[in-house]
């Protein structure tokens, strides 16, 4: 509870500051782009006191009609799709920022600096159409840079909440998996407490050796991959003291050292073949591993024998928990980088998996 309320805590300030960078991006947009418009007309003009005033009125009506367009008309018709009157509503804003401007023209601006211009007469510039489409491109230039940067932020807030979607339920897959196998652990140890073994100590320091792996390392996104091989040559330990010579474990790998994988994910699959593989086995079980890893792929093929009792049924192994969860983790972090493939046979089961891996950056000598 504490950790989401972190989260959520931290979300909102984000939030907050990318909100006050936005209004001060918004600050400096129209900042700019009011200079701009004296640097291009000063030449031209005389009195500069009648350069900033006009300019800095028809920038206030610019900058009116770019925030009715886009904080209104936007998210209340196009967001809703109606096109058709969005766009009549907006035209008709246009328009009257137009007739607006037009009046203040007309009736304060022109008479003030009658040296400057001549009379005209307003109904018929603004029933004008020449002069109605001239101003539009000028009314509609800064809603337009706005209405991209508007588009390129809900972008990235929709990417953002994605991400923390993602982090979130990938959190909860993990929360589930930890329990799962700390139960199959804890109940190892059960078992030969209750029988008294000599080798209950040794399997509490394998045990412990997993637990410190889980507590500091699970949470991370990826784990040197030479750090999960060692995880997995404990869990076989492990296993081994309870089960001894009934299983014949063969784990053949050949590892770049600079390669990272998200934690637990062939451990996963290591723990469903003992499950499912070796518990209700009576005779010998077997349990074959192949792991390659270099910088383009990560192959892991994994196949584990199948008791007599369940060579003629239904195995379910493919369906246990800890392989669904996996199967999302798979999709989180590596999406469209991940190839799974499972055979159920008769007399055996394999999993076949492939990653693009994710390298660790090594400094150069």
């Amino acid at each position: 509870m504490n950790e989401n309320k972190e989260n959520s805590v931290a979300l909102l300030i984000r939030r907050a500051w990318l909100r006050r960078k936005d209004i001060i991006v918004e600050v400096i947009f129209w900042l700019v782009l009011y200079f701009y418009y004296v640097s291009t007309a000063w030449p031209t003009y005389t009195d500069k006191a009648a350069l900033f005033e006009k300019l800095l009125v028809k920038t206030g009506l610019q900058i009116v009609l770019s925030y009715v367009i886009i904080s209104v008309l936007l998210p209340r018709l196009l967001h809703r799709k109606r096109r058709i009157l969005f766009l009549l509503t907006s035209l008709a804003s246009v328009y009257i920022t137009y007739v607006l401007y037009t009046a203040y023209r007309h009736f304060y601006f022109d008479p003030k600096y009658p040296d400057i211009y001549k009379g005209f007469d307003f109904y018929d510039r603004i029933l004008d159409a020449n002069f109605f489409f001239t101003e539009i491109s000028w009314f509609l230039f800064p809603v337009a840079i706005l209405t991209a940067l508007k588009y390129y932020r809900d972008q990235r807030e929709v990417m953002s909440l994605r991400e923390q979607k993602r982090i979130t339920e990938l959190k909860l897959l993990k929360n589930q998996l930890n329990p799962h196998f700390l139960f199959n652990t804890l109940n190892n140890l059960y078992v030969l407490a209750l029988k008294k073994s000599d080798k209950t100590p040794e399997l509490i320091a394998k045990l412990s050796a997993i637990l410190d792996y889980m507590l500091y390392h699970c949470d991370d996104r990826y784990v040197a991959l030479t750090s999960e091989i060692r995880l997995m040559n404990n869990y076989i330990d492990l296993e081994k003291i309870r089960y001894g010579d009934r299983v014949i474990v063969d784990f053949d790998y050949k590892i770049e050292k600079a390669i990272e994988i998200a934690p637990l994910i062939l451990l996963t699959f290591l723990e469903n073949a003992y499950k499912h593989g070796v518990k209700e086995e009576v005779g010998q079980a077997r349990i074959q591993m192949k792991l390659r890893a270099g910088r383009e792929e990560i192959f892991f093929e994994i196949c584990n024998s199948k008791p007599a009792s369940r060579q003629n049924g239904a195995n379910g192994q493919t369906a246990s928990i800890g392989l669904r969860n996996i199967k999302k983790q798979l999709d989180f972090l590596y999406p469209q980088r991940n190839w799974l493939e499972v055979e159920d046979r008769a007399d055996f089961y394999a999993v076949t998996l492939k990653l693009k891996p994710h390298a660790i950056s090594v400094p150069d000598h």
